[in-house]
């Protein structure tokens, strides 16, 4: 018998849009009566609105996340046989737009509290080929740049963030300046799926960056390489933000902060209903970064995560494994050169993450019950 009823969702939507539907409503509404699905006016302000908000010069729409990647990339002019850096600990999309491009992908370790790249293994990955690094904000957090950032400067490296999952989220360097994410390395990419912290109503992304030549670049390789029409500088892609999401978008940035902040107020809840479980190891904090919590994502020692999540799932709880497999065991990457255990940390994580249900409307009742729950396991 569960022991709760209603189902928990891992993510509630609906719940999040019931307060701005009517907004969301009217502006889907106006994209309808003016026609300009493509390329329309709201896709120019939500790329201002948003370059605004992130303290970025500019903000360019794209298709996707996996799209806004894979731009960067080509804006930066990599050729095949250069090299770029990616954690181990990542999902597949961060290291499938190096191969597409028939770059070669240079796995690095990551930390074992934060999750995100090791710069201390980062020099050491460093070849003459080395273009460019991509560290990945995962789960709501930053990497560290300052050092990322210090060490590819001294190299002369590109840095492109992977900034899907932790929007909003502020880095604050030792000498007390603060920046959003997105806009600390050359380049910045997230995404806009729908159960990221600034979801659309289907696939959206976008890439920034304070260079204006680069960002001339980047809108031309999304759009077929074109600045002028049917005439192809450069070869591109088409890689577009439509206008009915940047509508969506555009009502939904300005309660980007108030929903980051009920995420931290929920994560304080499991911080302090878990922490007393000798097995399991709540999130670390980058103490130079702010957490937005796209994930709460836990490590549960002693082999016992997947019969937690097997007794979660029997009580209607759901979670989640991201991610199951290290990108250097996987099928598509594994290599002679990057054997298993050559990234201990990664593969650790894998065997021990579990992420439970996270969501600006997730109430402290619903986290009573999943708290509850995962303590009779564990008694």
């Amino acid at each position: 018998m569960k022991a709760f009823d209603p189902a928990i969702p891992m993510v509630d939507l609906t719940t999040q849009h019931e307060p701005i539907m009517e907004a969301m409503d009217e502006a889907m509404q106006r994209v309808a009566r003016h026609g300009r699905y493509i390329k329309g006016p709201e896709v120019a302000g939500f790329e201002s609105d948003l370059a605004h908000y992130l303290g970025a010069n500019h903000a360019i729409g794209c298709g996707n996340g996996t799209d806004a990647l894979q731009i960067a990339l080509m804006a930066l002019g990599l050729k095949p046989g250069d090299e770029v850096i990616s954690p181990a600990f990542t999902y597949i999309a961060t290291a499938e737009v190096i191969a597409l491009l028939g770059l070669t992908p240079r796995w690095v370790d990551v930390d074992s509290r934060t999750f995100t790249i090791d710069p201390d293994q980062l020099e050491s990955a460093i070849t003459p080929y080395t273009k460019a690094i991509i560290p990945v904000h995962l789960y709501g957090q930053a990497a560290d740049m300052e050092r990322v950032m210090a060490i590819a400067n001294h190299h002369g490296i590109a840095v492109i963030e992977d900034n899907a999952q932790a929007i909003g989220a502020s880095y604050t360097w030792s000498d007390g300046r603060t920046q959003k994410l997105g806009t600390i390395g050359t380049i910045g990419c997230t995404s806009f799926f729908p159960s990221k912290n600034l979801g659309c109503m289907g696939d959206g992304g976008a890439i920034t960056t304070q260079d204006a030549d680069l960002a001339d670049r980047i809108r031309m390789v999304a759009n077929h390489g074109q600045k002028v029409k049917y005439r192809h500088d450069i070869i591109g892609v088409n890689s577009r933000l439509d206008t009915m999401q940047a509508a969506i978008l555009q009502v939904k940035l300005p309660h980007l902060d108030a929903w980051c902040a009920a995420r931290a107020d929920a994560a304080s809840r499991y911080d302090e209903g878990l922490a007393s479980i000798e097995q399991v190891l709540i999130p670390g904090r980058q103490n130079q970064s702010s957490h937005v919590f796209h994930q709460y994502s836990l490590r549960v020692t002693h082999g016992q995560r997947d019969a937690l999540q097997a007794f979660l799932k029997s009580q209607g709880i759901p979670s989640m494994i991201y991610y199951p497999l290290p990108l250097h065991l996987q099928p598509a990457f594994a290599s002679d050169d990057v054997p298993e255990g050559s990234m201990p940390v990664s593969e650790q994580l894998c065997q021990e993450v579990i992420s439970l249900p996270m969501h600006p409307a997730l109430t402290a009742e619903t986290q009573g019950i999943i708290i509850n729950q995962i303590k009779t396991f564990f008694s």
